[in-house]
């Protein structure tokens, strides 16, 4: 009897092996249209914001210290690093690309990928405007939302170790 038993569930099992093989296969869905990232505008020539810009300062009931680096490149284009350095933990951080553009008195930073993802263009939150209230060869001094932002000018090749 059990012999019988066997046979009978290796049968039913060919049998369905074969009906899932000849169900239809549903065609991909097509690509929704995504709309292009816009493109970014050059700084004029000799914008002394053009650079890398590091800034390291502390928050109040957070642990360590926050450091950020700005890369403002004379294409329009942007890279916005921020990371935590906390005593005994590796670091955390940020990384975020886009544009960068002066509108008269004030910069304004424009992300289109955080930590490599496409974003919301829509959503304000990806766009940061600072009032420039100095800059010279060696110091970036900015007001935003947060309060003021105290940068120095790095090497061009600098990046914040990990």
């Amino acid at each position: 009897m059990d012999r019988i038993r066997i046979h009978a569930l290796a049968a039913c099992a060919a049998f369905l092996g074969t009906l899932a093989a000849c169900a239809p296969i549903k065609p991909a869905p097509a690509p929704m249209d995504v709309a292009a990232a816009p493109s970014c505008t050059a700084a004029a020539a000799g914008d002394s914001l053009v650079g890398n810009w590091l800034s390291v300062s502390s928050q109040k009931g957070v642990a360590g210290a926050l450091r950020t680096l700005y890369t403002l490149n004379p294409d329009g284009t942007m890279n916005y690093v921020e990371q935590i350095k906390r005593p005994r933990t590796p670091s955390q951080g940020l990384y975020e690309a886009g544009c960068w553009s002066r509108d008269g008195q004030s910069l304004v930073l424009r992300t289109l990928e955080s930590n490599g993802s496409p974003v919301n263009l829509d959503d304000p939150i990806y766009t940061n405007r600072y009032r420039v209230d100095r800059v010279s060869a060696t110091e970036l001094r900015l007001s935003g939302p947060n309060g003021t932002v105290k940068a120095r000018r790095m090497s061009p090749g600098y990046r914040l170790p990990f």
